[in-house]
């Protein structure tokens, strides 16, 4: 990644019938993110809750877009604009049904596995091009319908360990801000 400002982008559900969600780890890792920037988020004008600070010594702006996930390209799209932040200094969290609970995975650009959100991104920014921090939220279990998986909180037991992992997994998000892609999947691969 480039010296340049750095967008993180949490992915989720806005209001509290979502917030512990599976979906909505994106917005929970950025908690973490702002409270280590030491800041608050705020309403801005291309549509997600920012936040402007300095992680891993570099400039970022920390973003929530204020729709619901399936429509996040918008508001990230506008957000990278306003802040003139290139596709390739882009960093979106996010949960991923095909890793097991907590398992954290990066890459740059690949398919989108059927996540509206990431597939609303790709869109808006006409690319694929930009990084994903996946934070494994595993397969529902039985028949359960995916897209009703996800929009359930997190059961007992990973509520456990959920603030743990949420910390671990802001760590990766800096370490890829610090030294890049490569050596922070070495790191955390």
């Amino acid at each position: 990644m480039a010296d340049d400002v750095a967008l993180v982008v949490g992915l989720g559900n806005p209001g509290p019938k979502y917030e512990g969600n599976r979906h909505n780890v994106g917005f929970l890792v950025l908690d973490v993110l702002a409270d280590r920037v030491g800041g608050r988020f705020k309403a801005h004008k291309a549509g997600a809750e920012v936040l402007e600070g300095r992680l891993a010594n570099r400039r970022v702006v920390l973003a929530k877009p204020r729709g619901y996930m399936n429509t996040s390209g918008g508001p990230v799209a506008g957000t990278a604009k306003f802040f003139k932040v290139a596709p390739a200094d882009i960093i979106v969290v996010h949960d991923e049904l095909d890793l097991p609970f907590a398992t954290v995975r990066l890459k740059l650009g690949g398919g989108e596995n059927g996540h509206n959100g990431l597939r609303s991104i790709t869109k808006s920014l006409g690319t694929k091009d930009y990084h994903r921090v996946r934070f494994g939220v595993d397969r529902p279990p039985g028949r359960m319908d995916p897209a009703d998986y996800v929009l359930k909180d997190f059961s007992t037991v990973e509520r456990k360990q959920l603030a743990f992992e949420l910390d671990h997994t802001a760590d990766v998000v800096e370490a890829l801000l610090e030294l890049g892609l490569e050596a922070a999947q070495n790191r955390f691969h």
